[in-house]
This record gives C-alpha cells, sequence and structure tokens, in this order.
C-alpha cells in the first residue's frame, strides 16, 4: 500500500497507530465488488470523529469512503454500518445532501467487522471558524448556521416512502423507546468513571431521565431522524456558506419525531453571552464553542418559520438531545477506561458528562 501525501487537509490524517486495517484484504474486496478500479491503493483517515473509525481510501485516482464500528464492546443496536449503507443508498434520490453508499459487507473476515463505502466528496467542514476556502465575509458563521439548520428542515420534509425508506423505523412510540433505550445504555456504562463527581452524575442523569420521561410531549410529524445532527457532521463546498453540500454520520438514523433531531442539534449549538461558569454554556462539541452562530432564539425562529411546526415544547428536545449525548459521551469514556480505543480524546470525554448533564437538568426545568 502506498502511504499518501499532498493534498493533505485538516480533515484527512494518516492513519492513527492502531487503528490500521488489513488493507491488502480490503483491497481485494473493492477491486472484485467495484469493477473498473485501477491504480495503487492508498488510505488517509478522518481523524476528528469521536467513534466510528473512517478512511478516504484511494484507488489510482478514485476516491472511496470506507467506515466501520470502533474496536471493542458496542452497546446493542449502536454503530449499524447496515443500516447507514441501507440510508445512504436509497436516501441520495430525494436529499442530495446525503452521500450515495455504494457497498456494504457484513462478513467480519475482510477487515475485522463489518463496513460500508461510500462516495467521496470534496467539501469543507467547519469546526472552531470558517474556513476562507467557505467565506471569508463577515457573516459567514451566521450564514453557516442558517444553511446548516434549513439542510435540517429539508430533511425533514422528505416523504420516507419516495425513497424507499418507510420501514426504516416505527414513528409511533418514538419518544418512549428513545427514552427507554438511552436509559438501557446509561446503566450499561455508568460504572466505568473513577471521576470524583461521578455519583452525583448519576444522580442528575436519573434525574434528567425522570423529567423526560414525566413531561414527554405529543409529538407532532414524524420523518427521517438522523440523530446526531450537528455542525460538524456538515460539510460546504467551497465558497458557498449558503448551503450545506453533503451529511454525514447517518448510523443511527432512523423514522420518528423530527424535533428530537432539532433538540439534538440545539444541544450542540453554542450560546454567547452567558458567563463561561453557567451551565447553560456547556456544549460537548468543543470545536464549536468559539464559532458565532445565530442564538439559539434565532436558530429557533428560523426552524419553526421554515417548518411550520409548534416548538413550544423544544426545551424538552434540547433537553433530550442534551442527556442523550451525556450517554454517548460516557459510552466513548467507558471503551477508553476499558482500553479500546488508542484515541486520546475519548478520555477527556468523561470529563464532559457532568456539565453536560448539568446543563440537562437545567434546561428540563430542574435545579442542578
Amino acid at each position: 500500500m502506498a502511504a499518501e501525501s499532498g493534498n493533505m487537509t485538516a480533515d484527512v490524517a494518516p492513519v492513527r497507530a492502531g487503528e490500521e486495517l488489513p488493507w491488502d484484504r480490503l483491497e481485494a474486496y473493492l477491486r472484485e465488488h467495484l469493477p473498473g478500479l485501477s491504480g495503487d491503493l492508498s488510505v488517509l483517515q478522518f481523524p476528528r470523529g469521536s467513534a466510528n473509525l473512517t478512511y478516504r481510501v484511494t484507488v489510482g485516482e478514485t476516491h472511496l469512503v470506507v467506515r466501520r464500528p470502533p474496536f471493542g464492546k458496542l452497546a446493542k443496536g449502536s454503530h449499524d454500518m447496515e443500516r447507514e449503507h441501507r440510508v445512504l443508498s436509497r436516501l441520495h434520490r430525494v436529499y442530495d445532501r446525503a452521500p450515495r453508499a455504494f457497498l456494504h459487507c457484513a462478513d467480519p473476515a475482510v477487515i475485522g467487522a463489518e463496513f460500508f463505502v461510500s462516495e467521496y466528496r470534496e467539501g469543507v467542514v467547519v469546526w472552531d471558524h470558517v474556513p476562507a476556502t467557505v467565506s471569508a465575509d463577515a457573516d459567514a458563521a451566521q450564514r453557516v448556521g442558517l444553511s446548516v439548520i434549513d439542510a435540517l428542515v429539508d430533511l425533514h420534509a422528505v416523504d420516507p416512502e419516495a425513497c424507499g425508506l418507510a420501514e426504516l423505523g416505527r414513528p409511533e412510540g418514538y419518544l418512549e423507546r428513545q427514552l427507554a433505550g438511552w436509559q438501557r445504555r446509561w446503566d450499561a456504562v455508568q460504572d466505568y468513571s473513577d471521576l470524583p463527581d461521578a455519583a452525583e452524575t448519576n444522580r442528575i442523569v436519573r434525574e434528567v431521565a425522570h423529567r423526560l420521561t414525566g413531561g414527554r410531549p405529543g409529538s407532532q410529524r414524524p420523518g427521517i431522524v438522523h440523530n446526531d445532527y450537528k455542525v460538524d457532521n456538515c460539510q460546504f463546498a467551497p465558497g458557498d456558506p449558503d448551503r450545506v453540500h453533503s451529511v454525514f454520520d447517518w448510523d443511527m438514523a432512523t423514522t420518528g419525531d423530527v424535533l428530537a433531531d432539532f433538540g439534538t442539534l440545539l444541544n450542540y449549538w453554542p450560546e454567547h453571552g452567558l458567563d463561561a461558569a453557567d451551565p447553560r454554556a456547556f456544549i460537548a462539541a468543543s470545536a464549536n464553542r468559539a464559532l458565532d452562530l445565530p442564538s439559539r432564539a434565532e436558530a429557533i425562529e428560523r426552524y419553526a418559520t421554515r417548518s411550520a411546526l409548534d416548538l413550544a415544547d423544544i426545551a424538552w428536545y434540547e433537553a433530550f438531545g442534551c442527556w442523550k449525548t451525556v450517554v454517548i459521551l460516557q459510552q466513548l469514556y467507558a471503551r477508553a477506561v476499558r482500553g479500546e480505543s488508542t484515541d486520546p480524546r475519548m478520555l477527556q470525554r468523561g470529563e464532559m458528562v457532568g456539565p453536560l448533564a448539568r446543563r440537562a437538568l437545567l434546561t428540563v426545568g430542574g435545579e442542578a
């Protein structure tokens, strides 16, 4: 395998030590199932994701994306590569921001786990600032923020039947199943912590769950739910901050209450003007904290106007998004504690759990 160099961006890097795959077996699989590939194989990694391992695999002049679950013990139903392939092999027909998936391999003998292969799209992911390649205008971050909301509204307007995804999930009872499922996931990982606030955090997480269950709103319009929608899961074309070019990370996608998606986005949305010590200011997407996005109030108004949905209960959905992210952070931290990840960032995820849990409690009406 040739080492890839040149034209390297912040979004791709050499493969992290310990996250190499059996490239010879992968190459043989790709050449067998994608006729027409010609040339040497080289690999770079998308290093900034927190869980699934994602690689840019180049064969000659053809770039592909290969994605597999992380190493180690996984929560049941998580990191579902078959689901992500199913969504992306169909959704692109009606939602052009979805990259097209080509292959799904369920045989772990190839690279050690199931995986899927999709198209690679050139573009820019926005993290802590808007790169000049997207826009050097003073209002670029504001425009990026509105574009991210618009892309979510457009996804929620998609008819699942129009792209063969009507059976992706069960909208009826979606919120009840989500609450029960994420509680089970917390139960499975809560003990993997020696942080001084672990016991208090566990109490808060359970109180949030109790309040969410007791205050669960009635769902409005069902639709396709991405389930981890945030600014850095979106990609922009150079020179265009006004439209999201691609949306990534579809392994938790389903059909259900679309406002759960918007609540997840608000959970990652920075709110400027709050004191740094205010729990309401804490967001887990640390790279996005410096982005000068529209305020949460402006984001809510934009979504409400474009979707025509009633957002009277949006605080519940934001709290749910925070609570769900708390569980995800604890899962990542537990994986590091068990020695299943070589990514040094994963131990730091544990430090985010307590602050975000307190924000969730405040958002759902409790006292942190």
